[in-house]
């Protein structure tokens, strides 16, 4: 049971250090090739955690030749276009200027009921509300509806908005993000004469602390029956 449990931490850390290396991108989209290397990566981890006699050494090391291969394919995939869609295929657009088309459709074995399927998921109910619909090589589907079916933006209405914040976690059971406050702008002495008025005075009662886009500090207390509160801090 001891070996088998140090087989299954090494090679999960193994496992977790070729997943890293490979990068981010691999796990927010994934091509053919990418799925392929997942599934190998996983088969060959399991293999000497089921069996004990297979050796630990060849998993590690073909596991390692797999996350090798995998970066030189991306790295190969960067320097050329054209093995990248060798690879990973290429975006194939299924409504053109508000026409389907209908060779790519069966192409891509894809019947009219699954892409109106995939147009209501994309917030689209109409197919005549669709100026594009482009299948991507990780197999999303990505919607440009038609110009007068987009949905007004401040720059339409000639309206002047100020930039936002990327909202952030201040506080979260009690302990303090200092960076996360300073990124704000705001003073970790400014945010206590804010809580203060509010009649917190320790980090402790506070659950959850963040502030959004525009710069208002949302607290979530330990309380169930003490309501949240907004604090607006200005600058």
């Amino acid at each position: 049971m001891l070996i088998v449990a140090i087989r299954t931490f090494v090679l999960y850390i193994i496992v977790l250090i070729a997943v890293r290396i490979m990068g981010k991108s691999e796990l927010s989209k994934m091509s053919p090739f990418q799925l392929v290397i997942v599934f190998m990566i996983a088969e060959l981890a399991a293999m000497p955690i089921d069996d004990p006699t297979t050796s630990l050494i060849n998993g590690v090391m073909a596991i390692f030749t797999l996350m090798l291969l995998q970066v030189l394919i991306s790295f190969l995939s960067i320097k050329s276009e054209k093995f990248k869609n060798l690879v990973s295929g290429k975006p194939s657009i299924l409504i053109e200027k508000g026409k389907l088309n209908i060779k790519e459709l069966s192409k891509l074995r894809i019947t009219s009921t699954d892409l109106l399927e995939q147009l209501r998921l994309e917030n689209c109910p109409s197919l005549s509300n669709v100026e594009y619909a482009i299948m991507e090589s990780n197999g999303q589907l990505t919607v440009i509806p038609k110009a007068e079916e987009k949905p007004l933006t401040p720059k339409d209405m000639g309206l002047t908005v100020n930039e936002g914040l990327l909202p952030m976690i201040v506080i979260s059971d009690g302990t303090l993000y200092v960076k996360n406050l300073l990124v704000a702008g705001i003073s970790e002495e400014m945010f206590r004469q804010k809580l203060a008025g509010a009649g917190i005075s320790s980090y402790e009662n506070i659950f959850l602390a963040f502030y959004d886009e525009n710069k208002v500090f949302h607290v979530y207390l330990h309380s169930e029956n003490t309501k949240p509160f907004a604090a607006e801090v200005k600058i």
